[in-house]
């Protein structure tokens, strides 16, 4: 399977929204913190990136396990800088 791209901001934004989903952490009204993803050498699978060191995240190991399996199947992290889009937002 062919990765889809996303920069760091958007990895990480999305998964934060899959984590706040499930309905366990909805029900225990928990705020985990996503921490931005690294990049790194591809793994077996052809993943580039990981995540490390999440907050609030005692109890929820499980799901936060789930969630990255799930995503680093499913995207790759590009190599565009987050600041440049943000410079490009205002015509710099």
């Amino acid at each position: 399977m062919i990765r889809k791209m996303l920069n760091s901001s958007r990895l990480q934004n999305e998964v934060s929204r899959r984590l706040h989903r499930i309905h366990e952490i909805v029900e225990d009204g928990v705020k985990i913190s996503v921490p931005r993803p690294q990049m790194r050498e591809p793994d077996q699978s052809g993943c580039n990136w990981t995540m490390k060191h999440f907050g609030n995240a005692i109890g929820y190991e499980r799901f936060i396990e789930e969630v990255l399996t799930a995503m680093q199947a499913e995207y790759n992290l590009s190599g565009a800088d987050d600041s440049k889009e943000i410079r490009s937002l205002f015509g710099e």
